[in-house]
């Protein structure tokens, strides 16, 4: 199988976050590649400490939603994602909270790629009630959910109107070369964006 790294590159050029869905459901093989996209994260030590959960019932998102203010529309799917303690404890817990955090970073971006990729929308949402979300998920006291992935087919002239060139920083506003330097552009002449 060739790899194509322009199309990586532009995958990741034009994910957009998606707060707006169409009522159309997603369907499960769709959530299934996306979560299984996760498991191929980088993770520390290659050690998978996370568990999660898939959810595509209505009764069960709008639950969540109900505990969720960082939920602005109503998604067809969800990915819980959380952090298990029992698998931390196993692995020796010599986690910091840090890079715990980070896993769950790259297993979210990873799965906001992947949904990309499958022309679904995707937006991650950290704003919810985690005793609320154990709860309705069924979760043991040993698990804690810190992230969702929602999930849906994303309203076309929504989206459009969100991603604005002009709001987009620029490379050189966020790079330095070699060190830091305020009273240098962050560029030589000559470089990109």
């Amino acid at each position: 199988m060739a790899f194509d790294g322009e199309q990586v590159l532009d995958a990741i050029r034009t994910r957009r976050v998606v707060r707006f869905w169409t009522a159309e459901p997603v369907a499960e093989h769709e959530v299934r590649r996306v979560v299984d996209a996760a498991r191929w994260a980088p993770a520390a030590g290659n050690r998978r400490v996370h568990h999660f959960v898939a959810v595509r019932d209505p009764v069960t998102i709008r639950l969540i939603k109900a505990i969720s203010p960082g939920i602005s529309e109503l998604p067809t799917g969800m990915i819980v994602i959380a952090i298990d303690h029992e698998r931390v404890a196993s692995a020796g817990g010599q986690f910091h909270h840090r890079s715990l955090m980070i896993d769950v970073g790259t297993a979210a971006q990873t799965m906001l790629l992947a949904a990309h990729a499958l022309g679904l929308g995707a937006g991650p949402v950290t704003s919810f009630s985690r005793a609320g979300a154990r709860a309705l998920l069924g979760l043991p006291h040993s698990m804690s959910p810190e992230l969702i992935v929602c999930l849906g087919h994303p309203v076309q002239n929504v989206v459009n109107q969100r991603v604005q060139p002009a709001r987009r920083i620029r490379l050189r506003d966020l790079v330095s070369w070699e060190r830091f330097d305020a009273q240098k552009p962050a560029r030589p002449e000559g470089g990109t964006r």
